[in-house]
């Protein structure tokens, strides 16, 4: 939300001392006016959302209905961020990075056009059966599965690459990283425009495998326990495209400006609250859940656990956007059934939970500890502040173990 005071001037900007600036458009009614927004340079260095400190809105001479351009002073761009070669990063991650964001670029420009929704409205039901422990996947499913590997391939950088819209790992054989991925989680909620996302986890190529079918390569390179990563992030597609990851050295999120087209710092050293309010899950399973579970439903909605106020419940059903509004304000966000992927869902999340002092679990054990078997294998997920995770799992029975069929 925007805070600060809205003056209108008739002629010019106002220039603050010691303050960044950014003229950005603003919209009324389908007429562009540009607004100058001023930042303090604390609210960036602090992992804070750059929230406005003070605004000017200019009234201009002659109203234009076209928006004007963006003229950003100091900010961060996310290749400025990858040039420092800070954590994991090298010039072969830093360039693989830079392709996986030119992708997320291509993706939201994609579902932001009315061809998503006419695409995926006229092939809704065209789709085939589940193949490989996989979900059928959608149009657009498939569309930004390409992108991403167009993308991975282009890098010239890419060993392997696994993704949830491939029955099996994919070898490349060239390059020294692993790229595994989902291109487009939520993508059931495209029809409602409701926000998406794509998550992505990236590993150094094993040594030692040389002289190994190909296949088998791919299988080794790609099913690894979480903690052998070295980097990963989601985008999230929504009413700004944000891209948040992580190097090894924190959890750092960008937002995308339209106007230069440009991944922005916009959230530096992201530090998930030890605890939250809110909790994010599909309620109507309820009845379905342990016994454990409902318990610990039931004591921090009435303030009976461990904190003492009670919670509120937030669930959009979209993975990456319930976990970007938790790793912000704290509490949990979880599918207690054997439904999200290991591979290319929970370790890449529970890496950058992680490195933003949140913790991931399935429950009973550190999920970033557990080593995959299949492509994609299944487990029930808890990521968000580190208290709430340890009085969760102090409840014992929390995962449920068990689908009585659900369709959805």
């Amino acid at each position: 939300m925007l805070s600060g005071s809205l003056n209108l001037v008739p002629a010019r900007a106002i220039s603050v001392p010691g303050r960044r600036s950014s003229v950005i458009p603003f919209s009324s009614v389908g007429v562009f006016f540009p607004l100058r927004f001023f930042y303090t340079a604390e609210s960036v260095s602090h992992g804070q959302s750059l929230g406005p400190q003070f605004i000017t809105a200019m009234a201009a001479s002659s109203v234009s209905t076209a928006p004007p351009d963006v003229q950003i002073e100091n900010t961060v761009t996310l290749l400025d961020f990858l040039s420092r070669r800070s954590g994991n990063l090298d010039d072969g991650l830093a360039n693989v990075l830079l392709h996986l964001q030119a992708a997320c670029k291509r993706i939201a420009a994609l579902l932001a056009s009315p061809a998503a929704l006419q695409m995926t409205s006229a092939m809704k039901n065209s789709m085939g059966p589940t193949v490989a422990g996989r979900d059928a996947p959608k149009p657009l499913d498939i569309v930004a599965n390409d992108i991403i590997k167009a993308a991975l391939w282009k890098s010239g950088n890419v060993a392997a690459l696994a993704s949830e819209e491939e029955d099996s790992p994919v070898w490349i054989g060239v390059g020294q990283y692993v790229v595994v991925f989902d291109p487009l989680d939520g993508s059931r909620n495209i029809d409602a425009s409701i926000p998406t996302g794509t998550i992505f986890g990236i590993y150094r190529r094993l040594t030692g495998t040389e002289g190994l079918p190909d296949e088998e390569q791919a299988r080794s390179n790609c099913l690894r326990k979480g903690c052998e990563l070295v980097a990963s992030g989601y985008a999230l597609y929504s009413s700004a495209t944000m891209m948040c990851l992580t190097v090894g050295d924190g959890a750092h999120g960008f937002t995308l400006d339209g106007s230069c087209g440009e991944f922005v710092l916009t959230h530096r050293d992201l530090k998930i609250p030890k605890r939250g309010q809110i909790y994010s899950v599909n309620d109507a399973r309820y009845h379905d859940w342990p016994a454990g579970l409902q318990r610990y439903i039931d004591d921090i909605r009435q303030g009976k656990g461990q904190y003492p106020k009670k919670y509120s419940a937030r669930y959009i059903c979209s993975l990456v956007a319930d976990l970007h509004r938790t790793i912000l304000y704290g509490g949990v966000a979880m599918n207690p059934r054997s439904h999200l992927r290991l591979v290319y869902e929970a370790h890449p999340l529970s890496f950058i939970v992680e490195q933003a002092n949140g913790k991931g679990s399935d429950g009973k054990r550190r999920i970033l500890d557990l080593g995959a078997k299949e492509l994609h294998e299944r487990l029930p997920l808890f990521l968000g502040s580190p208290d709430d995770i340890l009085e969760l799992e102090s409840y014992g029975d929390v995962q449920q173990l068990v689908n009585p069929g659900y369709e959805v």
